[in-house]
């Protein structure tokens, strides 16, 4: 079979793009997790750090499905669904600025920010409201009403986190200098930590002043990322209830700055940045 795709990157967080509303992609051998470790590849394919399937939803306007590089399946990706967004409208398979998207995390509006040429300059994702209750994200502390700076034991080493879900569990951790901060081996430990049952992403975070941060990003199934969406919405939110920022900010990550704001009209969060195209291709299954 002869598959169509788009490379897009959001920040340097690149995926491959796949449109399967006819679930011809679906029925592959192996399904879309061995897909997406073989398109992932590298070396072997096309390689990115996920897919991300576009399909029919009978809930919203379009359905979205993610699959990280090792094959296991994302509920949702903020620097990714701008990616989506962004294809979506440029291609025409919707053609209005905002939409309602299914996701495994429930309902995402993504809205497109176009230039005088209609192009898509950045996206701004209604991400809906952060999850602090500890059985849903779901994080296991025995007694803990709230995972707002709890310690965490991570092979004898105690880290102070504030667990949060964005549709996603994330674990955030405040440090000095996250440039020297070992992500891969502390970041690859907690992600698997007993305490996070479905596993965690994992975000080291360097406060600037209220109005800025630093963030490096140890993604749940990918490894360290040039940057994650979700992963911002989270450190923005721990940064808050620690006392640390303002209720509107810029992440500086690895691949560059995101806005990050959560109103307490609705309890939202709103994320907007960048997506690009990279390339657009066929590859023979």
């Amino acid at each position: 079979m002869k598959i169509l795709f788009e490379k897009m990157e959001g920040l340097g967080n690149d995926f491959i793009i796949l449109d399967d509303r006819s679930g011809n992609i679906g029925t592959l051998k192996g399904g879309y997790p061995e897909l997406a470790k073989l398109l992932c590849s590298r070396h072997f394919g096309v390689g990115a750090d996920g897919i991300i399937l576009i399909l029919n939803s009978s809930k919203e306007d379009i359905g979205f499905r993610i699959f990280n590089c090792d094959g296991s399946e994302a509920q949702m990706c903020g620097n990714g669904m701008r990616c989506f967004a962004k294809y979506i409208f440029e291609n025409k398979i919707i053609n209005k600025k905002k939409i309602t998207v299914e996701t495994a995390a429930g309902r995402v509006i993504p809205e497109v920010i176009t230039d005088e040429a209609g192009k898509v300059k950045s996206v701004c994702v209604d991400m809906g409201e952060p999850v602090l209750n500890p059985d849903k994200i779901p994080f296991t502390m025995a007694e803990a009403i709230d995972a707002v700076n709890l310690p965490l034991d991570v092979n004898g080493k105690i880290f102070n986190i504030t667990a949060v879900s964005m549709g996603n569990p994330h674990a955030v951790i405040f440090v000095d200098d996250v440039n020297s901060t070992p992500v891969e081996l502390y970041g690859r430990e907690i992600e698997k930590h007993p305490n996070f049952p479905e596993k965690t992403n994992v975000e080291f975070i360097e406060i600037i002043d209220r109005l800025q941060m630093n963030m490096r990003v140890w993604e749940r199934g990918a490894g360290e990322t040039l940057a994650c969406g979700t992963g911002a919405c989270a450190a923005m939110v721990a940064a808050s209830l620690n006392g640390k920022c303002a209720k509107k900010v810029k992440i500086h990550l690895k691949g560059g700055t995101l806005d990050i704001e959560w109103r307490e009209s609705d309890n939202h969060l709103y994320k907007t940045g960048p997506a690009n195209s990279v390339f657009k291709g066929v590859i023979e299954i």
